[in-house]
This record gives C-alpha cells, structure tokens and sequence, in this order.
C-alpha cells in the first residue's frame, strides 16, 4: 500500500493544526509556507477533512483552520480513509487462494492497526530516538 500526497499531505496539515491547538485557527497560506506546500493543493485537501468533522473553518482577517477535537482523539488513520479511502493493500476476490486472501487481509489489518493506534499528538510530540554506539575506542 502506498499513501499517495493527499494522504502525506493531509496528514501535514492535521499535524500542523494539533501543533497549534488551543491557539487559535492557523491559516493555509502559514502551513504551506512552513512546509513548502502548494497552498491550492491543500485547499483541496482541507474541504474533505472539514466535511468529516475533523476540522472547522474560521471565518474573518484572523482565520483559519482549528481541529474540532483533541489531537489525542484523532488518529492517523481517520486522516488516511477520508482522504485516501478504504485502507487495503490489495483488491482480492473470492476466487482468490484461502491462504493468499488471510495474508492480505492480515496485512491490511496490520497496516490499520498502526494508523488507529498513532493519534495526532503521538506525532506531534514524537521524538526521535538517538542512538548511542556501546563502544567507545582509544588509540
């Protein structure tokens, strides 16, 4: 499975918007230029997210965009499926092979398991970790 740029980008605004939480609305234009974003392409992808319920639109000079709800209740799996669809690495059939047809579907469960279980603080608050070499030479 491939997450196509609405999807990439999607999840780039929604992490913008959980950065900002509780601040106020953070408008398109200020998101596409942190991110190097076209700001047309991410006025597509907010009116999906809007139409959900994920996000609200805030009208007047100061406006934007805030997220309807904690960041710690939407998960980067509800982002995906409204802009990406059904989550499913493979078109499979009936006729398909018993064996084939429970990896597939073990793999779009494990894939989905992963999306639901990462909400948009985990991201915003991800820190990645450094790794430290155990061993240390002298000459």
């Amino acid at each position: 499975m491939k997450i196509s740029t609405k999807g990439r980008y999607g999840l780039t605004i929604m992490m913008e918007l959980a950065a900002k939480f509780g601040e106020g609305p953070t408008s398109l234009k200020s998101i596409a230029e942190r991110n190097q974003l076209s700001e047309h392409y991410l006025e597509q992808l907010i009116a999906p997210l809007r139409n959900a319920g994920l996000v609200k639109s805030i009208r007047g000079a100061y406006g934007g965009y805030i997220l309807s709800k904690e960041p710690y209740t939407i998960t980067s799996g509800d982002v995906i499926r409204i802009l990406e669809g059904p989550i499913s690495p493979v078109d499979f059939t009936e006729e398909d092979d018993p064996a084939k047809r429970n990896l597939w579907l073990r793999i779009r469960n494990s894939i989905a398991e992963v999306l639901d279980s990462t909400t948009l603080a985990d991201l915003v608050t991800y820190k990645e970790e450094v790794k430290q070499d155990s061993y240390m030479f002298y000459i």
